[in-house]
């Protein structure tokens, strides 16, 4: 008698089916735009689509850093302080110090973004605490940062640089620099997860994270890794952010976490975690940002925009737990000779 390989069975469908998921979710999404479309022709014009990539583009951003945290089986709740405490930061830099490279501006809210996630990563990597209570602290820890370093000021697009603002405005062959920069991100992080050891790792832990310390992974040092990932792309977004709207202040980015980790649900980043692609949480929060334009475009009540993203959701878990069912059966079964 002999014993197949845990899992052996069960890994190749639950890839299929996970890349089915994601195309699904992109064939939605061209089906709400045809749908859109043909209620309103204007949808699809130049402006709008720009518009919609310049919407998304911080979205995405969010997204793709929070599924490198869920698909370690642990949660970011952080991220929409984090990308205020970066945007006012940021942009402070550049009002008090006149002259700043862009660079420079760009990689200090980024840093600032990092940090974060240095101490996100440390207290739930040490203290074994759940990332879901540490986040939550430290969501109010840093949006609490923001209103004291703010002290009710708010800094407008007539201090910023013209070429920090130009940043959030201008394109390069048609496409907003913030959707180039987006694409950068998302790329980054995909080859991160599929061809990186560490990244590959991620997916370990969050399967079954007893197994992978038995099996030598530091899980303490991975999961660092990854908040440190999600807060870094945060203080990108809170750049992203500053740039495209140039009007910030300490609340910039409130209650953006839900819409973050909904637009990777959504994607088929697996809530349980183990399972899930950047391109799919990229695809979820463009879904997202479509509907709340396309409802907008049909004069739908705001309350149905928000009870359709919240059906989704279900929709998805729902989903994963299917995958999970049609998964389990294989997980160690046997072979006779």
């Amino acid at each position: 008698m002999t014993t197949a390989r845990p899992g052996s069975g069960a890994a190749p469908v639950t890839s299929r089916l996970r890349r089915v998921r994601e195309l699904g979710v992109l064939a939605a999404l061209v089906a709400l735009t045809a749908a859109t479309a043909a209620a309103n022709s204007r949808f699809l014009s130049q402006q709008s689509l720009r518009d919609l990539m310049l919407s998304a583009a911080v979205l995405v951003v969010l997204a793709v850093g929070q599924t490198v945290v869920i698909i370690s089986r642990n949660i970011d709740l952080s991220v929409g302080s984090v990308l205020g405490l970066s945007a006012f930061g940021t942009a402070t830099l550049l009002t008090e110090a006149p002259g700043t490279p862009l660079p420079v501006a760009v990689l200090a809210g980024m840093a600032i973004g990092a940090a974060c996630g240095v101490l996100n990563g440390a207290l739930v990597a040490s203290a074994r605490v759940p990332a879901l209570v540490i986040t939550l602290g430290t969501l109010y820890v840093f949006r609490g940062v923001a209103h004291s370093f703010a002290a009710g000021d708010q800094i407008n697009a007539a201090d910023m640089p013209r070429a920090f603002l130009a940043m959030g405005t201008d394109r390069v062959l048609g496409i907003p620099w913030l959707a180039v920069i987006a694409a950068v991100a998302l790329a980054l992080v995909a080859v991160f997860l599929r061809d990186y050891r560490s990244g590959r790792e991620l997916y370990a832990i969050g399967s079954e994270p007893a197994a992978a310390r038995l099996a030598g992974i530091p899980v303490g040092r991975r999961v660092l890794t990854a908040f440190i990932v999600s807060g870094t792309l945060a203080g990108l977004a809170g750049v992203l952010y500053a740039a495209r709207f140039g009007t910030v202040d300490a609340t910039v980015g409130q209650g953006m976490e839900l819409e973050v980790v909904a637009a990777a649900v959504v994607g088929g980043v697996a809530i349980f975690g183990g399972s899930g692609t950047a391109a799919g949480a990229a695809l979820g929060a463009l879904l997202l940002t479509t509907i709340d334009s396309s409802l907008a475009v049909l004069r739908v009540n705001p309350f149905w925009q928000q009870a359709v993203v919240g059906a989704l959701i279900l929709a998805a878990i729902a989903l994963d737990r299917l995958l999970a069912v049609r998964s389990g059966p294989r997980r160690g079964t046997t072979n006779r000779a």
